[in-house]
């Protein structure tokens, strides 16, 4: 259990450091966490809020901070590029989220086409039977993207890491809140992209240990 509790620290941690380092990407995550929640609290009482909620209001305000306002040149406070981020991420990269976001936008207009989705789900009737399918087909989207992801962890990484960011990605709306409900205090001030001091702090903090592991 404390190997997991601290798998989960260093995803988390690695989550932060390299890809939330805007502060206007980290108030649209606090937007996207709250939303995250609501859709919790919907899923078994409307499933249409439940999925509005989840991929219109949280994926999309979360996926833009990423993609628009996250910078993507060299990472001086890890001392890495934005490539080797991309290929070291665990969950989903922005070549992966491109792929994921744009099956997303298509389920739309196949369900318009397909109502019965190739026999997979009862056709729907007016506006209501619609949004109702879209809805259950957006649930079983996002449910099928987060097993994809952490099955495909299993086999290139080890069945730890897999699970614990299944773990990660069901809690991140309670950690991001923990996380930033000061970033939107900080972008009025004008400060556009966290100092990250505390990655310097930690590791000028591991440093020290080497060195005093190596004087022993």
């Amino acid at each position: 259990m404390m190997n997991v509790f601290q798998e989960l620290q260093e995803q988390r941690w690695d989550d932060h450091r390299y890809y939330h380092q805007s502060r206007i990407n980290q108030s649209l995550h606090l937007l996207s966490a709250f939303s995250f929640l609501t859709a919790y609290a919907y899923l078994t009482i409307n499933p249409v809020v439940s999925a509005l909620m989840g991929w219109g209001l949280a994926m999309v305000s979360r996926q833009i901070g990423h993609f628009f306002f996250e910078p993507k040149d060299y990472d001086k406070v890890n001392r890495v590029t934005h490539e080797h981020k991309e290929d070291i991420k665990v969950g989903y990269n922005l070549k992966r989220k491109v792929v994921l976001l744009s099956i997303w936008a298509l389920t739309p207009v196949v369900l318009w086409f397909q109502p019965a989705m190739f026999g997979l789900m009862e056709p729907f009737s007016g506006w209501s039977g619609y949004l109702y399918s879209l809805s259950v087909l957006w649930i079983g989207l996002g449910g099928a993207a987060l097993v994809f992801r952490t099955v495909q962890l299993f086999f290139i990484r080890d069945v730890s890491t897999g699970l614990v960011w299944f773990l990660k990605i069901l809690t991140d709306p309670f950690h991001d809140i923990k996380m930033y409900y000061r970033s939107p205090f900080y972008l009025m001030r004008g400060q556009l992209i966290d100092p990250m001091t505390e990655v310097s702090e930690r590791a000028a903090t591991t440093m020290e240990d080497e060195e005093r592991v190596r004087s022993v």
